[in-house]
């Protein structure tokens, strides 16, 4: 057993039912008013460590035999360990994923065309709204034109308290 085996594993003993009982430091560091990037990131560490472990446990249970029968329990209750310190701390987590994404991905596609397809959205959006405010600003102007040809004294005293609150501002 390497180096990176044996510290996925843990040091304590093993119990009459051939399973071995681990606390990673993540549980036993954790609190309960940790900041959501912090508990993000216990997540994301402990979804790596379970891709870790399920690797072994493939390569365990490929090349099986009567003698690798006590690692393949301590990895199997290594993963069920990890898995049950996922599930506790993902309960800290609130993340909200859309159910287009979930559905993109149970599909087969990639995630990011979600992604993808919202920023293009957002761009069109944007641009529309941006032709709007242009439009406006044409329309102010060619008002403000208008009322200076018709009410000059006015538009005048308009400019002068347009000048004065912005310099407020």
């Amino acid at each position: 057993m390497d180096s990176s085996q044996a510290s996925t594993l843990g040091t304590s003993g093993s119990g009459g039912n051939g399973l071995v009982s681990t606390q990673t430091t993540e549980t036993a560091n954790a609190t309960p008013n940790d900041d959501p990037k912090q508990n993000l990131n216990q997540v994301i560490n402990s979804i790596q460590k379970t891709l870790g472990l399920l690797h072994q446990l493939y390569l365990t249970v490929s090349s099986f035999n009567a003698a690798s029968q006590l690692p393949l329990l301590q990895r199997l209750n290594s993963l069920v360990t990890e898995l049950d310190n996922m599930a506790k701390l993902s309960e800290k987590c609130n993340i909200q994923v859309p159910i287009e994404v979930l559905n993109l991905i149970d599909d087969g596609k990639n995630p990011d065309e979600f992604t993808r397809d919202v920023l293009n959205g957002c761009i069109a959006k944007n641009q529309v709204t941006k032709g709007k405010t242009d439009a406006f600003k044409g329309l102010r102007k060619h008002l403000l034109e208008e009322l200076e040809q018709a009410f000059p004294d006015e538009v005048e005293s308009y400019r002068e308290i347009r000048a004065s609150a912005a310099a407020v501002s």
